[in-house]
């Protein structure tokens, strides 16, 4: 069985990730979509374990303690991490597993994980960004502008991402995004064969 995709998908709060990530698992049925434990409080609507898996600073130092996590950092004075259990059960299923995580996490995952795909998501402009953020309706203008203050860090740390994809339209970006997973799965496979040819040629000399 060929195993599965790490795909790490970044993007400034409010680019829309959330949506995109929705988009890609109803339509696809390949994908596996990796649920963060964090520890801020759920917003309105969302589920435990479905959102996130909702948890105290103490379960999640816990977690930290007995190496489960793949990754973790705290952002806007709350944790957020990836249970490690989870993402390599299904690699090894043949699932395309994806993170959506932020840049710190993604960094600490391409030094795990070599061959994982960084995909960073943007809307089209600042303003647009901060638009969709006051939209949302979710917090308060400081966290609103926390996030904005943020967004500029994270936009220095770009470039170590294999491709940036711009969401001025959600289906569309759904659609790239799964062409770029299925490119990569092609990648992997033609370099296995490369391997393979040269193991074979080695073994006759």
């Amino acid at each position: 069985m060929e195993q599965g995709q790490l795909v790490v998908v970044s993007g400034f709060s409010g680019a829309g990730k959330g949506t995109i990530m929705k988009n890609l698992i109803s339509k696809y049925p390949n994908y596996a979509l990796s649920v963060s434990a964090t520890t801020r409080k759920p917003r309105e609507g969302e589920v435990d374990g479905v959102a996130y898996h909702f948890m105290s600073n103490d379960q999640f130092e816990e977690m930290i303690a007995h190496g489960e996590l793949i990754e973790y950092a705290k952002y806007v004075n709350h944790y957020y991490g990836t249970p490690r259990k989870f993402v390599e059960e299904k690699i090894r299923q043949g699932k395309d597993v994806i993170l959506e995580i932020e840049i710190q996490g993604a960094m600490k995952i391409r030094a795990q994980y070599p061959d994982a795909l960084l995909v960073f998501i943007t809307p089209p402009s600042a303003e647009e960004l901060r638009n969709r953020l006051i939209h949302r309706g979710t917090e308060s203008l400081d966290v609103i502008n926390q996030r904005l203050k943020r967004a500029i860090e994270e936009s220095e740390g770009v470039e170590a991402y294999d491709y940036i994809l711009i969401n001025d339209d959600i289906d569309t970006c759904t659609e790239k995004l799964h062409n770029l997973i299925r490119a990569a799965h092609q990648r992997t496979a033609m370099h296995m064969d490369i391997i393979e040819s040269i193991r074979e040629d080695l073994r006759r000399i």
